[in-house]
């Protein structure tokens, strides 16, 4: 999806309906520092947001992704276009999601356990002591519990039965047996149990 394009076409549709970035920026509740990103082509609007935006710009959503005006003949193509972009922007910032997970993961778990080295083998105030593990803890706490909700939200679960894929609760996952990123849960279709494995299309 060309960012740039899309950009030009906002302020062109913006300029069109004789409005500053300002006054565009009211009408949606959000700041000209936001508009003036999308126009310069720097970001995206949000897709809670988007609705709005073209309801303002006169424009549809599959015209504002296209960052065009699109002729009738051509809306079909145009919006499947667009969807399957949006799914693979989607893909490709979920496979990010996983990697930063296995970082967060990675370095919560090596910084716990460098803390607890340190205060069981080299000499030191007792207090000092506890205060090292009580911090490695948090630390691998804090790592895991975010590592995990990272990697709720990324993607789907599939289940084994039925192969619905689905968002679990974020406790469904916290609490779950698992391997790897293959999970023991009940699907919410099913109703079964079963080894729910992480995937990242729908």
């Amino acid at each position: 999806m060309d960012q740039v394009k899309i950009g030009k076409f906002i302020a062109e549709c913006r300029k069109n309906k004789n409005m500053t970035q300002a006054q565009l920026a009211e009408k949606l509740n959000i700041t000209d520092r936001a508009i003036s990103k999308w126009e310069t082509g720097k970001g995206m609007p949000d897709s809670g947001i988007m609705l709005e935006l073209c309801t303002e710009l006169d424009i549809s959503v599959n015209e504002l992704l296209s960052g065009e005006v699109i002729k009738m003949d051509n809306y079909n193509l145009k919006a499947e276009e667009n969807l399957l972009e949006l799914k693979k922007q989607k893909e490709d910032s979920d496979t990010n999601m996983l990697k930063l997970e296995i970082i967060i993961g990675y370095i919560s778990t090596i910084s716990f356990l460098i803390l607890i080295f340190v205060a069981s083998f080299i000499q030191m105030w007792i207090i000092v002591r506890i205060l090292l593990i009580i911090l490695g803890s948090i630390i691998f706490i804090v790592g895991i519990a975010n590592a995990i909700k990272i990697e709720q939200i990324a993607g789907y679960y599939e289940c084994d039965k039925c192969h619905y894929k689905y968002i679990p609760e974020y406790n469904n996952v916290l609490f779950s047996m698992h391997y790897g990123r293959t999970r023991y849960m009940k699907c919410p279709k099913c109703n079964k149990k079963s080894w729910n494995k992480k995937v990242l299309t729908n």
